[in-house]
């Protein structure tokens, strides 16, 4: 499925691994933050949210180290990659 289409329709939950602090300086309308060592310890939480997962951090780096263990794991995910990039996507849709 595109990315594009999954954020600017609302289809998925956007997760921003970034760390708490990076998250508040600034972060995507109705994203969540779980960073991405608290990943594996909150599995659970991530399993119950509504998919597919758009993973989203500062480079795509994290996120796409996210993206693979969530999908080893039977996870519905996509690395939306900088958090800007998924921001614009998801400011598209107004």
């Amino acid at each position: 499925m595109n990315i594009e289409k999954i954020i600017q329709e609302n289809l998925g939950t956007i997760v921003d691994v970034r760390t708490y602090g990076e998250f508040m300086g600034g972060n995507v309308v109705d994203s969540i933050n779980i960073p991405l060592n608290e990943i594996p310890e909150r599995f659970e939480e991530l399993k119950n949210l509504k998919s597919p997962l758009i993973l989203c951090c500062a480079s795509g780096g994290r996120s796409e180290q996210a993206q693979n263990f969530l999908s080893q794991n039977g996870i519905e995910c996509y690395n939306g990659g900088p958090w800007q990039n998924v921001n614009f996507y998801k400011s598209k849709n107004k």
